[in-house]
């Protein structure tokens, strides 16, 4: 069998998640602290998962409808409402997917035509690219500054827009940057956005987890609402990665294409999941504020650490990373990584994995035990010296 000829050649051309690849090397390796890997420490709150158990008991392992059960959906437009003071009708404007990735997934399926051009800031998370690339959508690259916190300005999403240009990709706050927008950023943007057809995907996974600021919705500025799809999910803010669910709120003429992809993709997500997850929207707010006070504490002590070691390091303001300046080192950022694990056996992630603009740099993650952090930073530290 010739299988070069017969896999898709957009699919041989996408690269592995460089993610991933570190991921797949620390698991052979003994001995390694990983700061690598974006996935809460903290088990799923036990009245979550006492809410999926029962559900389990009482014999609820039927498929859901296509767009989710009714009671989480209205649960979830309760929480845009209460969060945001967004209406979303539960009946046709949300839709309840396979953790937020499918959602971004259906969303840029349902608007994304071949030839159609879309922003994406950078550095930003691995799955935006390759899903633009096999809807046949071109991927238009803005990079971020770390003079400008990572932050998308108006300037530079006035000089990416062309006629082709059929969606804005908004991941903030951002992974791996921890970069947050403010409510003028978004404002500014609207404006550059009003009397356009351009749509916009807000990636809002890490929404609840925000440092000395409020996380604002796109979706809340005047203006905005109509043009937005709010992707969000229950992975990061209640510690439900493996729960694997996620949801999509806009507006129904976008949403209902959204849904009927996945119906034919996917059928319905996870009854369990689900069942848990309602109970997260209801009684899960104070789950949610001890874990960001935790991560607050790693977030401090990281980045002073990482500032004590010489290393320029903007302070971020949402989701767990930090995303410090290694250039000084004079190594490449992949190289970098491979010989802090090689010599030190700590696992962070280089930049590069999040597009080009992320190059000298590295994303590490303080989603781990001010233990694991101390340790590894003292490891990185020993590494840094000898540059």
């Amino acid at each position: 069998m010739q299988y070069d000829t017969i896999v898709s050649r957009t699919v041989q051309e996408m690269k592995p998640s460089g993610i991933r690849r570190f991921f797949d090397i620390v698991g052979q390796m003994e001995g390694v602290i990983s700061l690598g890997i974006g996935e809460p420490d903290f088990t799923t709150p036990w009245h979550i998962r006492s809410a999926g158990i029962e559900s389990l008991k009482k014999g609820k392992t039927w498929y859901t409808a296509n767009a989710g059960m009714k009671e989480l959906k209205v649960e979830i437009s309760r929480y845009m409402q209460r969060r945001y003071g967004l209406d979303y009708d539960a009946n046709g404007e949300v839709v309840v997917t396979v953790g937020g990735s499918e959602a971004i997934d259906l969303a840029v399926r349902a608007m994304v035509c071949p030839g159609d051009e879309v922003i994406i800031p950078e550095p930003c998370f691995v799955c935006y690219v390759p899903i633009t690339q096999m809807t046949g959508g071109v991927p238009v690259i803005v990079p971020t500054k770390p003079e400008n916190e990572f932050r998308l300005t108006a300037a530079e999403l006035r000089a990416a827009i062309t006629p082709k240009t059929k969606l804005l990709i908004l991941p903030f706050p951002n992974n791996p940057t921890g970069a947050v927008l403010r409510r003028w950023d978004l404002e500014e943007i609207a404006a550059v956005l009003r009397g356009t057809d351009i749509m916009v995907l807000s990636d809002e996974i890490y929404s609840e987890l925000t440092y000395g600021c409020g996380h604002v919705c796109p979706a809340a500025v005047d203006g905005m609402r109509e043009r937005t799809v709010v992707i969000n999910g229950f992975s990061k803010s209640y510690a439900m990665t493996g729960w694997r669910l996620g949801y999509a709120c806009g507006p129904r003429e976008i949403i209902g294409p959204m849904t009927k992809i996945h119906q034919f993709a996917i059928m319905s997500a996870p009854t369990t999941s689900q069942y848990a997850a309602v109970e997260a929207l209801r009684a899960g707010d104070d789950d949610i504020e001890e874990m960001r006070r935790e991560y607050d504490v790693r977030r401090r002590f990281m980045l002073g650490r990482l500032r004590s070691m010489g290393l320029a390091c903007f302070e971020p303001k949402g989701a767990f990373y930090m995303f410090p300046d290694i250039r000084r080192a004079g190594l490449p950022s992949e190289e970098f990584c491979e010989r802090l694990l090689q010599e030190e056996k700590v696992a962070v992630i280089p930049g590069s994995a999040f597009g080009e603009s992320g190059e000298g740099f590295v994303r590490i993650s303080y989603c781990y035990s001010m233990e694991h952090i101390t340790e590894a930073l003292q490891r990185m530290e020993r590494f840094l010296r000898r540059f």
